[in-house]
């Protein structure tokens, strides 16, 4: 282990990486403009924070569509909510869905269990309010990406134990499920992968300081520590790429779903690595494609099914 897996260490170099991306003036990626981005700013009240979200709204979709959910990645530790407008729009254009895509508080100014508690309070919020904003409340759907993807497993662990919202689907990208595991001891057959353990040993010991919740259902869903009964949960689509480090925990947890008859799909994209879609137009058109046909599915359902 480096000394950025001290907890205060590992704070003062997320902080320096945060003040470093605010910093930078980083526009949305100029992708797909076939898909217009018709979006609103809206103020989410929770428990921890106010959560500030952007709301994308289809076009010709008729009135109250349904609504998904986006949580973006960046280690638990970064705001990076503008790298998801691509796929915040092509999900809106192709599956005729809203898509409130939310910039939620970060570490280590809010260690866990902050995020995963203002998730799920944004989730149930967006359930009870769709009538005022312009959704159908009763038809949601959550995802995201890397750390997103955390935390769309969590709202969904969380909706089960909590009896609601009903979710129609969770959709976990390239998702950190196990933080019990350095990411040293998380093989990739790339000699420079996309998450450097350094980089995991910060993100890991700014959002959970205390060793001991790392094995929290809500951190660590494919750890072995969690053994819980997930029956009844969120059917899930989930994606992983070939080569990233975290490909492993994501083929568990799809495997542990599958067990309780939760999995919609495992989508393996290949000859890729972590936050590929960010550097690979390509490889993210097929895969936001895979994401919007699965959302689609999931939110208008076949008449009669």
């Amino acid at each position: 282990m480096s000394v950025l897996s001290r907890p205060a260490v590992a704070a003062l170099a997320a902080k320096a990486m945060q003040r470093a991306v605010r910093s930078r003036h980083r526009p949305p990626l100029d992708r797909f403009p076939d898909f217009p981005d018709d979006t609103a700013e809206l103020t989410v009240p929770t428990s921890v924070a106010p959560a500030r979200a952007v709301l994308y709204r289809p076009a010709d979709a008729g009135p109250n569509p349904p609504l998904h959910v986006n949580f973006h990645g960046g280690g638990f530790v970064l705001g990076l909510t503008e790298l998801d407008d691509p796929l915040c729009r092509l999900i809106a254009g192709t599956a005729g869905v809203a898509v409130l895509n939310v910039d939620y508080v970060l570490a280590p100014q809010h260690p866990f269990p902050a995020a995963p508690r203002q998730v799920a309070e944004v989730t149930r919020w967006a359930a009870e309010h769709g009538a005022r904003h312009g959704w159908d409340g009763s038809r949601l759907s959550v995802g995201g990406q890397s750390a997103g993807g955390s935390l769309a497993a969590a709202v969904a662990r969380q909706a089960l134990e909590q009896d609601g919202p009903p979710l129609a689907l969770q959709v976990l990208h390239y998702p950190a499920l196990d933080l019990t595991t350095p990411v040293r001891d998380k093989p990739s057959p790339l000699a420079r992968p996309t998450l450097r353990p350094w980089m995991g040993e910060m993100f890991n010991a700014s959002y959970a300081p205390d060793r001991a919740v790392r094995a929290d259902r809500l951190l660590s869903p494919a750890a072995p520590t969690d053994t819980a009964d997930l029956t009844g949960i969120a059917p899930a689509l989930i994606v992983t790429a070939e080569f990233d480090n975290l490909a492993r925990e994501g083929e568990r947890y799809a495997e542990r779903l599958r067990g309780v008859g939760a999995l919609v799909r495992h989508h393996v994209v290949a000859e890729a690595d972590h936050g590929y879609d960010v550097d690979d137009a390509d490889k993210a058109l097929e895969s936001y494609r895979v994401i919007a046909h699965h959302v689609r599915r999931a939110l208008h359902p076949p008449q009669g099914s």
